[in-house]
């Protein structure tokens, strides 16, 4: 009996086997998932009770970043990779100064990456208008900017001129009132008989004897024959407004007649309103002389040595062709050159002429050429004119000039014979100084004859002198 107990147990223990071998691999499928999770559970289990005896030093919020950034300082963590510290577009405007902030309103407008509706969510417009939508600054009689009085706390002490010209800054569209017609020939045929340098002249309706002056010397109409080269053809305009004198204004429309090279336009000639002659000219040139390859815009009390400049503006030509392997007008694109002003900051003395005040506009001026003399190519000129329709007016014009090129993005070329300030020192004594430069200034109309005279037949001791070089650096 005990042996047939015994046989009994060993045969169950058998078949419980042979069931257990024909399910084994059913049982493995359905617990290996427990053993890999078991030592999952273990680690997030030490890790937690670490975390919990130790704060929340472990555990670092991700900081949000904002949609537009660049990298201008890196921030660099263990446990997150290097982002920037600060947003690159700033979500408010430039304020304390009117022409800052207005034209910070028109440079997000023009921004080719920002959508339009962000000026919308972040401008109040109700503080100012933006004067080149307005219906006052698409006028042609264009009246006073009253708004103004709201914006700048201390308009009512301040100079004259600048009182005029901030109510008016909005106001660009003036009408022609003498203009020559035959300066140049603007049909497509006429480029090859285009004129290779244009000057273009600020004066004012008293300056008579300036302007005869420079028509008898350096602003010869017609072709000028290099010192060295071949020269170029040469044409000449006067800028002007207008004057409160009668008498004045009579005598110019008899000059305009005599001459053919006045262009005059409706609004009043002060010095702030020189830059309204920039951009009204950039309009003028582009629909009368489109052709022409380079333009002198300067005061009528300098003197240019323009056989000189022809010289000088061939060479550029024949290097860029040299450089690009053919020449042409719109190789020249970006070609201004000049007496170079940079780091220069705004006069803040209200007795003088150039004064601008911090309710005006805040920081440096951008580097721009002095306004006694520039050359820029006619290719250039055309870019101007579009990019001053988004520049908003500033007083004083050659710091307007470089407000525009800062914008295309254009470095204007320093050259040490465009002397707007005059000789340095004595140097003016030397036998030959007049021979190295190709401008200078202040010169009166007696200076002019002088100078033409002396440079047009230079000494033999005077010949082969060159052009001013920048000093050596030591």
């Amino acid at each position: 009996m005990a042996k047939f107990k015994v046989k009994r147990f060993i045969t169950r223990i058998v078949c419980m086997a042979s069931h257990l071998c024909r399910y084994r691999r059913r049982i493995l499928f359905i617990c290996s998932p427990c053993f890999v999770l078991i030592p999952v559970y273990i680690y997030v289990s030490v890790a937690l009770t670490y975390a919990m005896k130790h704060g929340n030093s472990m555990i670092q919020p991700v900081p949000l970043l904002p949609t537009r950034f660049i990298a201008t300082g890196l921030s660099f963590s263990k446990d997150l990779a290097p982002h920037p510290e600060k947003c690159f577009w700033r979500t408010g405007l430039d304020s304390g100064a009117l022409w800052n902030f207005i034209q910070h309103i028109a440079d997000r407008r023009k921004n080719p990456i920002l959508n339009p509706s962000l000026i919308a969510a972040s401008v109040n417009h109700s503080r100012i208008t933006d004067y080149r939508e307005s219906s006052i600054g698409r006028s042609r009689s264009c009246s006073p900017n009253n708004e103004i009085l709201n914006i700048m706390p201390d308009y009512e002490i301040l100079p004259t001129q600048m009182k005029n010209f901030v109510m008016s800054m909005h106001c660009r569209d003036y009408p022609l009132i003498l203009e020559p017609l035959d300066v140049c020939n603007k049909a497509p045929l006429s480029k090859t008989r285009a004129p290779m340098l244009l000057l273009a002249i600020k004066t004012q309706g008293e300056n008579f004897e300036n302007r005869e002056a420079i028509r008898q010397t350096w602003g010869r109409s017609g072709w000028v024959k290099g010192r060295d080269g071949e020269g170029g053809l040469v044409r000449r305009v006067f800028l002007l407004g207008t004057t409160k004198d009668l008498h004045t204004e009579i005598k110019l429309k008899f000059e305009s007649k005599l001459f053919g090279d006045i262009i005059q336009w409706n609004f009043t000639d002060t010095f702030f309103n020189l830059t309204l002659k920039d951009v009204l000219f950039w309009e003028w040139f582009s629909r009368r002389c489109p052709h022409a390859r380079f333009i002198f815009k300067g005061d009528d009390d300098v003197f240019v040595r323009t056989p000189a400049i022809l010289d000088y503006l061939q060479a550029e030509e024949e290097k860029m062709a040299t450089t690009t392997k053919r020449y042409s007008q719109s190789n020249m694109e970006q070609f201004v050159v000049g007496d170079i002003i940079s780091n220069a900051a705004p006069l803040r003395l209200n007795d003088t002429k150039y004064y601008v005040p911090k309710s005006f506009y805040k920081g440096l001026y951008p580097t721009y050429p002095g306004g006694g003399g520039v050359v820029y190519s006619g290719t250039l000129a055309h870019r101007l004119f579009e990019v001053s329709k988004s520049v908003h007016l500033f007083p004083i014009d050659d710091v307007y000039l470089g407000m525009c090129l800062q914008r295309l993005g254009v470095p204007p070329i320093n050259h040490p014979a465009f002397l707007t300030f005059d000789f340095p020192k004595d140097e003016s004594k030397d036998a030959c100084a007049n021979h190295t430069i190709l401008l200078v200034h202040k010169r009166n109309p007696i200076d002019m004859f002088q100078l033409w005279t002396e440079t047009l037949t230079p000494t033999p001791e005077c010949r082969y002198t060159t052009l001013r070089v920048k000093p050596r650096v030591p």
